[in-house]
């Protein structure tokens, strides 16, 4: 994977890719107190391309960036329109996109107020976050040692830059351990979210997910996926579960706009079910890419469409 795309927007400007770049003493570099967001777009089968719930994504970076009481100098249909014409010019007919909020560096210091409030946002190609083997076959996943964060200690669902470290040091030790993702329990002890996904449990063919209100984002592919479920005629029950409920489940699968939707296949060295993807988790994902990817008609004001 390479990282790298021609062109960028900055502050309502193209620039290109090598010359993007902000001053070192850029606060939300030292402090983290800026808000992002992931979203993805797709070429359907059809040949249209179009970018996955892109008012909602646009949405939550506002919101986000609200939580932080900053003062974003765009509107959300000016930053939707920025990406559209970000991804033509790079003539990307399917890519990510990273809008990104932060502060500038007139001042440094925690109780800095006066610094002015940038966007930028940038694209590349990404493939399955977890891995093309993991969308088929499923991920080994350990329970971190690290709690998510406190409800009342950070603003959790805000997708907060500096907030990540606490999934940064958790996906790293998952990894060094010889696993692919990292399961958080929140600080009482139940399931909260993976690093960057948010977490399904199925058992006796009733799926399982942490409740909005608890320590998780309120993930949009998780809304997808609850949607996508309930038209199964699937029963899905928000409610708070524990760490031994994983291991004793019929099926687990995460889903997050870079994951989109991974099935686990092991859970702390215990095969979750048989050891490979549930009949639930691969009848959702179906449904889920021949939307994206595919040619099923349904949601059409989920796809936010574009031509180059």
């Amino acid at each position: 994977m390479t990282m790298t795309a021609d062109f960028v927007w900055m502050d309502g400007a193209f620039v290109r890719f090598e010359d993007a770049r902000v001053p070192v003493m850029t606060h939300t570099l030292h402090y983290g107190y800026g808000a992002f967001e992931g979203i993805r777009a797709y070429e359907r089968a059809d040949g249209s391309s179009h970018i996955f719930r892109h008012r909602e994504h646009m949405r939550r970076l506002l919101e986000s960036a609200k939580i932080l009481g900053l003062d974003v100098p765009y509107s959300q249909e000016a930053l939707e329109r920025a990406c559209v014409e970000l991804l033509q010019k790079n003539s990307y007919r399917s890519g990510y996109l990273r809008p990104l909020v932060y502060l500038g560096s007139e001042a440094l210091g925690l109780g800095a107020l006066t610094n002015s409030v940038h966007v930028a946002i940038v694209t590349w190609q990404w493939g399955a976050y977890l891995g093309d083997e993991g969308l088929k076959a499923g991920i080994r996943c350990k329970v971190s040692s690290f709690s998510r964060l406190h409800v009342n200690v950070n603003m959790v669902k805000g997708k907060i830059c500096g907030q990540y470290v606490n999934s940064v040091i958790a996906k790293r030790e998952a990894l060094k351990a010889g696993y692919q993702e990292a399961i958080m329990l929140d600080t009482q002890g139940y399931v909260s979210e993976c690093t960057g996904e948010n977490l399904f449990m199925a058992k006796d063919g009733v799926v399982y997910t942490a409740p909005y209100g608890s320590s998780i984002l309120g993930g949009i592919t998780r809304d997808t996926l609850i949607t996508l479920l309930r038209e199964f005629g699937v029963e899905v029950r928000e409610r708070l579960f524990t760490r031994d409920e994983l291991y004793v489940a019929d099926e687990v699968f995460l889903c997050g706009t870079a994951a989109e939707v991974t099935p686990v296949k092991e859970i702390d060295d215990r095969p979750v079910g048989a050891g490979e993807p549930g009949p639930i988790c691969r009848a959702v994902a179906a449904r889920f890419f021949d939307i994206v990817k595919g040619t099923h008609p349904s949601h059409p004001e989920w796809r936010y469409g574009y031509s180059l």
